[in-house]
């Protein structure tokens, strides 16, 4: 678990993420802090990933969508939502598997503030790679008021207590 390892007498190292054997079957982490998602963040993410859509960042065609004003770039809040979950869930990742079922339930717009937990679905052993295992989660985004904007499925390869990462 996220914490402190005594690497030498009286020196410490921050010790982020889950070994293979901290993860429990139906065990659920929330993701702190929150994250209120800007202008800025919208629209250099927008240009950044070369999306032209006009909905993310021009207020006059958003105004005439159902939405009547620009939406998060959806993205963006993947991205976001999935870094919220590292530090409980990938931190000691080897490799991150892959995202499946991602699905996109409500809209994020400017100004939201975004908050994520992860639920673990299934864990086993490698059979390939001695010392490591597959994890899978339920990852959610939601609103404060709890609307769920955001779920996806993502399997990460963590190292065990036995084989510990540097």
């Amino acid at each position: 678990m996220p914490g402190t390892t005594e690497i030498a007498p009286g020196r410490f190292r921050q010790d982020l993420g889950r070994a293979y054997e901290d993860f429990g079957l139906g065990d659920t982490y929330e993701h702190r802090p929150g994250r209120t998602i800007t202008e800025a963040d919208n629209v250099w993410f927008t240009l950044l990933t070369m999306n032209q859509h006009p909905l993310h960042f021009d207020r006059v065609y958003a105004a005439d969508t159902e939405f009547k004003r620009p939406l998060v770039n959806s993205c963006l809040t993947l991205s976001i939502v999935t870094g919220m979950s590292v530090a409980d869930v990938s931190a000691k990742a080897i490799a991150n598997l892959g995202w499946k079922k991602v699905e996109l339930t409500a809209p994020v717009f400017v100004g939201d503030t975004v908050y994520a937990d992860s639920k673990v679905l299934a864990k086993r052993l490698s059979k390939s790679r001695p010392g490591q295992g597959v994890v899978t989660v339920r990852t959610r985004g939601l609103k404060p008021d709890g609307t769920v904007f955001l779920v996806f499925e993502r399997s990460v390869l963590v190292p065990t207590r036995a084989q510990p990462r540097v």
